[in-house]
């Protein structure tokens, strides 16, 4: 029990650091992604024409798909740690705005069409319990959070979500390389077909020269056999001359 609250306290010190929460949800984006996805179809920390940098740049072949990673764990604690009704109401707008600056950040920083990527960007909060306390609207909100960042095409999603969405994008891969060795495929066949068409013409060259030459050898056969007989009867006719 005294490990296991040592661990505890070394996971807290660990989240105190803004820093350090920023690289704890890289690195769980991070694993997310060498876990599923192939090397060559993302790239971590992909900096942009102007320098600005994305934790992950999802990479398709005719668009890419920017993720950055947020962790707004401060003003989620102290929603949590709210012991009246109204100081959560009021600590819970504090949240929200922290989460609505991200979406902000996202929407101008990483949403990049002249650069290849899609008109949206996604947010990975990488806590399941986090991510419903942002998506989830109380009767006390003024503001639907998850219909404004909707608004603003970022698409929050949790582990779980991001997970089944680079699994699609898994499947995606998957049916364009089939579709690329259909099209090798493909390509082979017409080069083995005209290669086939220029043996076959060559073949036809060469019985045209074959059977030419057995006609021209049948005709000098015959000939040479006419001539044997010729001699032979020359032969013989000069044998029964001979006194």
């Amino acid at each position: 029990m005294l490990q296991v609250g040592t661990e505890v306290r070394r996971l807290q010190d660990i989240l105190s650091s803004p820093k350090l929460r920023g690289q704890m949800g890289e690195w769980s984006l991070k694993n997310l992604l060498e876990n599923i996805l192939p090397k060559d179809s993302y790239q971590l920390q992909y900096t942009f024409r102007d320098n600005q940098k994305v934790d992950a740049l999802v990479k398709m072949p005719d668009y890419s798909v920017p993720i950055d990673a947020k962790f707004p764990l401060p003003a989620f604690e102290a929603v949590v740690k709210a012991d009246t009704d109204e100081q959560k109401a009021r600590l819970r707008k504090q949240f929200l705005k922290d989460v609505t600056n991200h979406i902000d950040k996202i929407a101008s920083d990483y949403i990049r069409p002249a650069e290849g990527t899609l008109d949206f960007a996604i947010m990975y909060i990488p806590a399941e319990n986090i991510y419903y306390e942002t998506i989830v609207k109380y009767d006390s909100d003024t503001k639907d959070i998850l219909q404004y960042s909707l608004d603003k095409k970022v698409i929050p999603v949790s582990p779980n979500l991001l997970y089944a969405y680079l699994m699609t994008v898994v499947m995606g891969l998957h049916g364009l390389q089939i579709e690329k060795q259909a099209a090798e495929i493909r390509q082979n066949l017409k080069k083995l077909n005209a290669s086939f068409a220029d043996f076959g013409a060559t073949w036809e060259v060469l019985g045209k020269h074959l059977r030419n030459a057995y006609t021209q050898y049948d005709e000098g056969q015959k000939k040479l056999d006419r001539f044997g007989i010729q001699l032979d009867q020359i032969q013989g006719e000069a044998e029964n001359q001979d006194p």
